[in-house]
């Protein structure tokens, strides 16, 4: 095989292909069922995983299977397809055991499967399709979540094993269902029967999870005729009724339930499922009556083994010909006792022995055929067991509707047996109960052994003996429900449970007729409301009559009360709790009557007779008796006297007046006094500022006490009134007391109490002893007021006036230039109070005299000195700043101003009048030394050369070396340049001592100045830069430094000048470095093969070089050599081939240049190379030619198509064809490379021609090129 441009074609195509389909969209999908999957532990779990855009689909594809436990990145591997050691410890045992499996569906599916689940099972499982393919193309891994839920399904039945019927009889089972699942769930409930014989059961009816019913195979004519139904009652209960059993019907009856859970991707799950206990149901076949006048009796009991508490149930079958045309009367029998009986018309009749069952509801029998009759008794007792029978009666009816009962026939016997529960419930009453006519009636019954739901029955009868019957009086049902009796329903009566374990009976009022014996039945239930258990208890009650029990005694816990102070007085009724008017009385004194304070009667009602704002009352019941409070509120002299109660009591309609109780004597005294006040002993105060004395109760004789308070200044041997307060707070001065003290004096009542007397701004002269005198007075309770006592209290008040604190400080000695500002600061640490003004004078020391510069009085008016001339006052000032601190500056310092600067701080204060006296004054001396700086400056000498390019920015410098650290000094920079071989010095640019920046006026150098930049970058250094240099700016360039200074008169003096060293300058054309390839090279071509001649500059002289490129063609060695394309290096192209042959022009990097001959024809042979002309732009002389330059020759060989692969193409190798390819993949990167190169660097250029073929070529390059 041979190596051909066509077969490197096709390598590219691949190429790109390849890549092609590589960002494709990825090819193999795997996908597992959607989680988060939520499964219950023992229960299957099943996963199913399978991959698609395998290439090939129909081989099987192995799967793994990985755990994660929550909480951890550990992977578990479980199991897989291809590897039988994959499995991890904890899961190798169940996998070799068959409860863990990975079994293929398809050869693109499995199904994963835990049979039993445990709980450590839980957790992130990862399905993964082992790739069987050389790349990766696509989802291998997908991850699914599993969580393990305990099992809170319940089914049960009741406890029943085994049921007995006859054929045509109804049966009704009941079942519970319930799931406490934290999760949304549903349940489904079906019944099952298992007939004997049969592997498996069938279903008789089921309630799907979306709550539709559909009966079982075999069921459905029964069930569309509404024979079978499936009710569901309440939240957890479903029953299953089936109104006909047939023989069909005998077997195994159990109920199952399953829990089913929707997954994430809609589909429902069954989680779990349970069935509860079988019951064994028996159906007897129907006996055939032989003729019409035969009568048949069945009896039969769903279940002849009980237990006491269960239901029995009989049911009793009459069957006879013509059966609807005849009325019969059915009785049930216990042995011989008569139980209850249905006659010919329905009625229903109870024994004497169940009468009383009946009324309870323990018995019921009804007709629920046209040949069936049922009895149900319940809660049955161990002494309910014996033989039962059923007896039917034909009746006739005669003309008058009258019925004639024919000859009886009887069932057969069954026999029921019944066994004694071992229940705990049992009760407890007290024995006997002694209650007083009209009290309230309290028994409480007390249940131990509870199982299951209580109701109560309580029952009275009035004798004690064993003939006479009770009567019902209330009862309390198991679910709260309270009914009385109807001889009670206008009595106040109530059945309550204040606790589980305990029941009550209470009356309001008892009656004599209420005494006797109470029995208290307790009744134990099931859910389903059928009574298991019956116990009761008894108490014997007796109510006495209210005579001669009641008794009055009138009590107190004081009999003497100070005036003002409140007293109780207690009336104790002992005795039973019967309505009564009770009385209040008062007697003053022994010579007049007693007067009615109140009546209180047994309605509530009050009549008042006395003060009612003296008096209150108050009711106390206790367990035998009712104490009566008498409060009297303040008492005062008026309540002084013998009190006493008297009690009437209301019976049988009648009041009847009970002995009064005795008498209780009340004195009202009038209380100590209890005052006691308290002051401060001294107090001292400065001047100008507030005194507060303060004299506060620290005990008092009552919360009501009111206080007159007087305030007296001793003065001598008199005590001087000041200002006073009466008990009322009316406040008045003494007559004594000034107008200008009045204003600085009050007085005030604060909480305590407290009495305070404030003297504001404290002047000298009150200094002295002050009395707080307190007088204490008393309200009595009628209004009248009166003194207790009065006590004093001194505190002596010393005025001092202020020491002065004053303290400044200042910096002992300022060093500074001449023309520079100084700052002295004179700063107050201490003052004596807040409010202090300053006065402060700033004076110069200069030999012996001080001379007043300038000053701030206490109001900061500011004044000059009068010696300080107008030149000094220009620059001087003076500021207050906070501390405070007072500060002078003296700006442009002058040698004149040196010297010692005294701060003198006076501190002003102002009395109580406003008046402003003098406390203090200090000072504090500044030296001022001002340094007038020597003039040595100087400049740096050495001289300098610079060369560089044209187009470069340069920098000549001057540096100072030393006299420019004051700053003090100012600058004038002036530059000069000389030209090459010339003595003229122009001045280029100066920049004076005040910023002022000038340009000379020079026709010649007005390009240069144009492009000069002045910089200071540090206080020694001045730079003179020139942007873009041209030839032209060769030559020498000096600068020449002055020194100015402001002298006292504010004009500026020049101190000094200094020129610096020479900077010649040297800008240099570019050089010419421009170098061509000169490889040569042979090319062997057909007529259909292209061929490039390259042109590839390695070196140019600037990066800022245009390229002029010319091909040449010469056909055989000595001939001409003809140029056949010229690139201009503005980019026109011109063809000078005289389109003898198609060419095309590439130009992919900035330094290469192709140019391609398109099916070439053999005359195009010969000798190729190419010359190239660079060009560089001068800022001074526009556009010049730097070099020029030709490259190495290219030989090319054009022959016809099949000489050419007889000369031209080696054989093809494996290994060549691997080259070729990979350095066309090397070689394409690295062109790309270099254009991204070119982009960015030709970025911001101006825009071009462009040298793209589409663009017309222009035949000629312009006469500006």
């Amino acid at each position: 095989m041979s190596c051909s441009l066509q077969s490197l074609r096709r390598a590219n195509l691949l190429l790109c292909l390849g890549l092609f389909l590589h960002c494709a969209e990825a090819r193999v999908h795997t996908e597992v069922q959607a989680g988060p999957l939520y499964r219950v532990v023992d229960s299957l779990l099943s996963i199913t995983c399978n991959v698609s855009g395998f290439t090939d689909a129909d081989a099987e594809k192995e799967f793994e299977f990985r755990l994660k436990k929550p909480g951890t990145s550990l992977e578990i591997n479980v199991i897989s397809t291809h590897k039988q050691d994959f499995s991890y410890s904890m899961f190798s045992s169940r996998v070799r055991s068959k409860e863990v499996t990975l079994t293929h569906v398809s050869p693109n599916s499995v199904v994963f499967k835990i049979e039993r689940l445990l709980k450590g099972d839980e957790g992130e499982y990862d399905c993964t399709a082992v790739n069987i393919e050389e790349d990766y193309n696509g989802i291998y891994s997908v991850q699914t979540t599993v969580n393990v839920i305990d099992n809170s399904l319940s089914v049960s039945s009741p406890a029943t094993t085994s049921l007995s019927y006859n054929e045509g009889d109804a049966l009704t089972l009941t079942c519970q269902a319930s799931s406490n699942t934290v999760q949304h769930t549903h349940l489904s409930l079906s019944w099952y029967l298992h007939k004997d014989g049969e592997a498996e059961a069938q279903p008789i009816i089921s309630l799907n999870r979306d709550f539709t019913l559909s009966p079982g195979q075999g069921f459905e004519g029964r069930y569309q005729a509404g024979l079978i139904r499936l009710d569901k009652v309440g939240e957890a209960t479903y029953k299953l009724k089936m109104a006909q059993l047939e023989l069909s019907d005998q077997g195994r009856i159990y109920c199952q339930a399953q829990e089913w859970i929707q997954d994430p991707d809609r589909s429902w799950y069954s989680i779990v499922q349970k069935k509860a206990a079988e019951t064994t149901v028996t159906v007897k076949a129907r006996e055939v009556v032989p003729d019409t006048s035969s009568l048949l009796v069945r009896i039969s009991a769903q279940q002849t083994t009980l237990q006491e508490g269960q239901e029995l149930s009989l049911s009793c079958t009459v069957d006879t010909q013509n059966l609807e045309e005849k009325f019969f009367s059915v009785a049930w029998f216990r042995e011989s006792i008569k139980m209850a009986e249905i006659g010919p018309t329905g009625i229903l009749s109870v024994g004497p022995s169940y009468s009383e069952r009946s009324k309870e509801g323990e018995l019921r029998a009804a007709r629920t055929g046209a040949r069936d009759y049922h009895l149900k008794l319940q809660p049955i007792r161990t002494e309910d067991q014996g033989q039962y029978f059923c007896r039917a009666w034909p009746s006739d009816r005669g003309q008058d509707g009258a019925f004639t009962q024919r000859a009886a026939q009887d069932s057969s016997p069954q026999l029921i047996s019944i066994s004694a529960t071992e229940s705990g419930l049992s009760l407890s009453m007290q024995s006997s109960v002694s209650v007083n006519k009209g009290d309230s009636l309290r028994l409480a019954c007390t249940v131990q052994g509870v199982k299951g739901l209580l109701s109560v029955t309580w029952q009275h009868k009035a004798s004690s003996t064993a003939t006479a019957a009770f009567t019902r009086v209330i009862s309390l049902s198991q679910e709260g429900v309270m009914e009385k009796a109807e001889e009670f329903m206008s009595r106040k009566i109530r059945a309550t449970r204040p606790a589980a374990d305990s029941f009550t009976l209470e009356f309001d009022e008892v009656t004599l007729a209420d005494s006797g014996v109470y029995q208290c039945t307790v009744s134990e239930w099931k859910t389903d409301k059928t009574k298991t258990n019956s116990q009761s208890q008894t108490a014997t009650v007796t109510v006495d009559p209210t005579d001669k029990f009641v008794k009055v005694s009138l009590v107190s816990r004081k009999s003497a009360v100070a005036l003002g102070e409140s007293v109780e007085l207690m009336c104790r009724v002992k005795g039973p709790r019967v309505p009564i008017t009770l009385t209040w009385s008062l007697q003053r004194d022994s010579s007049s009557n007693p007067d009615t304070i109140l009546t209180l009667y047994s309605n509530g009602g009050i009549s008042w007779f006395g003060d009612e704002s003296t008096y209150q009352l108050r009711v106390e019941n206790k367990n035998n008796e009712v104490v009566h409070y008498l409060l009297i509120n303040g008492a005062s002299q008026r309540e002084s006297g013998s009190y006493q109660c008297s009690v009437s009591v209301f019976r049988e309609n009648v009041y009847k007046k009970l002995p009064p109780s005795n008498q209780l004597a009340l004195s009202v005294q009038n209380p100590v006094s209890k005052l006691a006040v308290t002051t401060a002993l001294s107090l001292t105060s400065d001047v100008n500022t507030d005194v507060e004395i303060k004299c506060s109760v620290i005990t008092e004789t009552s919360p009501s006490s009111r206080y007159a308070v007087t305030w007296l200044l001793q003065e001598g041997a008199e005590n001087k009134t000041i200002i006073s307060s009466d008990r009322d707070a009316l406040i008045t001065f003494g007559p004594q007391v000034e107008q200008s003290l009045r204003q600085r004096i009050s007085m005030r009542r604060a909480k305590g109490p407290s009495f305070e007397l404030t003297i504001r701004r404290a002047e000298v002269s009150d200094k002295g002893s002050y009395i707080c005198q307190v007088v204490e007075w008393i309200q009595a309770p009628r209004g009248e007021w009166y003194q207790l006592s009065q006590v004093f209290r001194t505190t002596k008040i010393t005025v001092t006036e202020p020491v002065s604190k004053l303290a400044v400080t200042s910096t002992p000695t300022l060093t500074s230039d001449i023309n520079t500002d100084v700052e002295i600061k004179c700063s107050v640490t201490s003052e004596t109070p807040a409010s202090s003004r300053y006065a402060v004078t700033w004076l110069l020391q200069q030999g012996a005299e001080n001379k007043t510069i300038i000053s701030s009085d206490r109001d900061a008016l500011i004044t000059f000195g009068p010696q300080v001339e107008q030149s000094l006052r220009q620059r001087i000032s003076m500021k207050r700043t906070k501390g405070p601190s007072f500060e002078l500056t003296i700006r442009q310092t002058q040698i004149s101003d040196k010297g010692s600067y005294i701060c003198e701080v006076v501190e002003w204060l102002q009395d109580p009048r406003g008046e402003w006296y003098q406390l203090s004054q200090v000072s504090e001396t500044t030296e001022i030394i001002l340094i007038e700086p020597a003039n040595d400056l100087r400049l740096e000498k050495i001289e300098q050369r610079l060369t560089t390019s044209e187009g470069n920015e340069v920098e000549v410098t001057c540096n100072i070396i030393s006299g420019a650290t004051s700053p003090s000094f100012f600058y004038k920079v002036s530059w000069f340049y000389t030209g090459p071989g010339s003595s003229v010095t122009n001045t280029l640019v100066e920049l004076d001592h005040t910023g002022l920046l000038s340009y000379l006026e020079s026709e010649g150098l007005r390009g240069l100045q144009r492009r000069l930049r002045l910089s200071r970058p540090t206080q020694n250094s001045f730079y003179l830069g020139i942007q873009r240099a041209h030839e032209e700016d060769s030559g020498t360039y000096k600068c020449r430094v002055e020194q100015y200074q402001l002298d006292r008169d504010g004009q500026w003096q020049q101190r000094a000048s200094e020129d610096g060293g020479p900077t010649t300058l040297t800008v240099n054309l570019a050089g010419k470095n421009l170098s061509v390839l000169k490889e040569a090279k042979e090319l062997n071509r057909s007529t259909s093969q292209d061929f490039t001649i390259p042109c590839h500059i390695t070196k140019q002289s600037s990066n800022e070089s245009e390229f002029q490129v010319t091909w040449f063609w010469q056909k055989e060695t000595g001939n001409k050599q003809s140029p056949i394309f010229t690139a201009y290096r503005n980019s026109t192209l011109e063809d000078k081939s005289g389109n003898a042959v198609q060419l095309r022009f590439s130009h992919a990097l900035p330094n290469q240049f192709s140019l391609m001959v398109i099916k070439p024809n053999p005359e195009h042979r010969g000798l190729y190379y190419c010359e190239v002309e660079e060009w560089l732009q001068s800022l001074s002389h526009g556009w010049r030619k730097v070099a020029v330059e030709t490259s190495g020759n290219l030989t090319v060989h054009v022959y016809a198509e099949g000489r050419a692969n007889a000369h031209s193409e080696p054989p093809c190798r494996s290994g060549m064809w691997i080259g070729i390819f990979v350095a066309f993949v090397i070689c394409t990167i690295v062109a790309v490379a270099m254009v991204v190169v070119k982009i960015f660097h030709n970025k911001g250029k101006k825009s071009e021609p462009s040298l793209w073929a589409e663009q017309p070529l222009n035949p000629k390059p312009s006469a500006e090129d």
